[in-house]
């Protein structure tokens, strides 16, 4: 049986999803990247995550086509409203935006995507406005530190179901503070650009664990992510033949040898590290 996490509320999606930062911008890609997503899905990664930002509404929009033709309701559907749009009533307007693009009548998550001018409160009367109306179903947030998040628990948000976070083996700043900080408050991470859009080192300790079992290191680092039970990864796979290897990186276990030669090349870190962001 495939992974899953818990979100803040109760429900569970599975802690190996797909991401679409950078899909939907090159028309002759078009039927590729489709069939990625529907190959993805297929394979149970069947949470899908976009934003209003991607390609300015050109990712939505093919997320949207693949979603046609009784596909939306295989999947938990997550997008992400820019902070400029995130006042109280601007956020309604963005969400039926984002709805019309991707030709569905509701979000099964919608994600404040950085922080921005307008008080949490706001949004979070904006979100619980859309809930309410039945536009979306959970919200939470993205790229928030810990001082961030302690502010949002502080006004009211204590329904927040993830943070989408940068997290991958050479960004582990987030374990410092933020992570136990989260866990305390049994709200999980959605891990964006979990194999650091392909530039993790080949060679190393990715290189050796990888040899080791016979896979890629982009499906390491992917292991790595999994490792944690409160972290949903959403790697971008813009291909059938990528999608099916980022599924396969379910089925491997990192022991504890490999995660002490992973911990040597990428250490935890010992102080607070500002989160970073791409």
């Amino acid at each position: 049986m495939a992974k899953s996490v818990t979100l803040t509320g109760g429900e569970s999606v599975p802690a190996l999803g797909q991401g679409t930062w950078l899909m939907g911008e090159q028309a002759d890609h078009r039927a590729e990247e489709i069939a990625a997503l529907r190959t993805g899905i297929e394979l149970g990664l069947t949470l899908v995550d976009t934003a209003e930002m991607y390609g300015d509404g050109l990712t939505e929009q093919l997320v949207g086509a693949a979603l046609k033709d009784g596909w939306r309701d295989k999947v938990f559907l997550v997008s992400k409203v820019y902070p400029h749009n995130a006042g109280r009533r601007s956020v309604e307007e963005a969400c039926a935006r984002s709805l019309e693009r991707l030709g569905t009548d509701r979000l099964d998550l919608y994600l404040l995507h950085w922080r921005g001018g307008h008080l949490f409160e706001e949004t979070i009367a904006g979100f619980e406005a859309l809930q309410k109306a039945g536009k979306i179903r959970h919200w939470g947030v993205s790229n928030l530190d810990t001082v961030d998040m302690e502010e949002l628990l502080e006004v009211g948000g204590s329904a927040c179901a993830v943070n989408q976070i940068l997290y991958n083996p050479s960004r582990r700043g987030p374990e410092f503070d933020l992570m136990p900080f989260q866990a305390r408050h049994k709200i999980p991470f959605m891990a964006y650009s979990p194999v650091e859009q392909g530039r993790l080192p080949r060679g190393g300790a990715l290189g050796r664990v990888a040899a080791r079992h016979g896979v890629d290191i982009f499906q390491v680092a992917l292991a790595w992510a999994l490792r944690r039970p409160d972290v949903i990864a959403i790697p971008k796979a813009a291909t059938v033949a990528h999608v099916t290897a980022n599924a396969a990186a379910r089925d491997l276990v990192l022991d504890a040898e490999d995660l002490a030669a992973i911990d040597a090349d990428f250490p935890p870190p010992r102080r607070k590290v500002a989160l970073e962001m791409l």
